[in-house]
């Protein structure tokens, strides 16, 4: 059984402030450690569960957070950016399962550092009509390598929104919220405890439903991605490309051939925006 884990952040037990996310200060060390400790527990319950091979995907920011001499050496790590898939580098070794670690809801709700890829550019995206947080887009991709989105982390938000979109998928709640950077956390240890059973419990309960070892990758289906950026000045430079269609002052519309390539261009035009900070 091949398993990928892809690990964000914001969702991890004890972080609550953006400073927490950025680098170059001593909150963010002691979080990106918290996450890879979560990162750690999540690998070890997927061995423990009869995993053949794991990889881990470091999902937040410029991909590089994770301190590779803290996690299961049995495990290997996708760093660095830019990658063609993103949060779900790594699919394309075939795995079977997806577990999302440390996973924030959508932008423009109540959970703890929601947003959705880049707070600065975008406040809301959706596919085929449907409002899509970061689970959701790489999830819809994850599918379309035939993969199985089984174990999910995060805040309480987090879990009520994504669940309907993965009603057979196992949610860890680390954290409630009571507002955008602040709530109710469990402990770090109390957290990795409960990832590392479920990680266990998934992991087992697909290999005795027999579930397939290794993915197969299924046919690609057209999707429309509606997206709504913060300000005119993003949807004037996002508009000079000529795939995108302005819908009004701050919405914006492009069809892609695949949920793998509107989640290219999503991280394409998070990638532009940073020319008007």
């Amino acid at each position: 059984m091949k398993v990928l884990i892809s690990v964000d952040i914001e969702g991890v037990a004890g972080v609550f402030h953006p400073e927490q996310t950025r680098a170059g200060n001593g909150e963010y060390e002691a979080a990106r450690r918290w996450m890879t400790l979560e990162a750690n527990a999540a690998i070890e319950g997927a061995f423990a569960g009869g995993a053949t091979h794991v990889w881990v995907n470091d999902s937040h920011g410029g991909f590089r957070n994770l301190l590779p001499d803290l996690l299961d050496a049995r495990a290997q790590i996708v760093l660095g950016k830019p990658r063609m898939l993103g949060m779900m580098a790594g699919l394309e070794n075939g795995a079977a399962l997806v577990f999302m670690i440390g996973y924030h809801a959508r932008s423009q709700t109540h959970g703890i550092l929601a947003h959705t890829i880049n707070s600065f550019a975008f406040s809301r995206v959706s596919l085929n009509g449907v409002e899509v947080g970061e689970a959701g887009l790489y999830g819809a991709l994850a599918e379309e390598y035939g993969a199985q989105v089984a174990l999910l982390s995060g805040d309480d938000v987090f879990a009520e929104e994504t669940a309907p979109r993965f009603p057979g998928a196992r949610f860890v709640v680390t954290k409630s919220a009571t507002g955008h950077a602040s709530g109710v956390t469990q402990t770090p240890a109390s957290a990795r405890d409960a990832i590392e059973i479920a990680a266990r419990e998934v992991v087992r309960h697909y290999i005795d439903k027999g579930h397939a070892q290794q993915a197969t990758r299924a046919a690609a289906k057209p999707v429309e991605c509606e997206l709504r950026v913060q300000t005119t000045a993003l949807a004037d430079l996002f508009c000079q490309w000529p795939a995108l269609t302005r819908v009004d002052a701050v919405t914006l519309r492009f069809g892609a051939e695949s949920a793998e390539h509107a989640v290219r261009m999503l991280n394409c035009l998070s990638a532009m925006s940073f020319m008007l900070r």
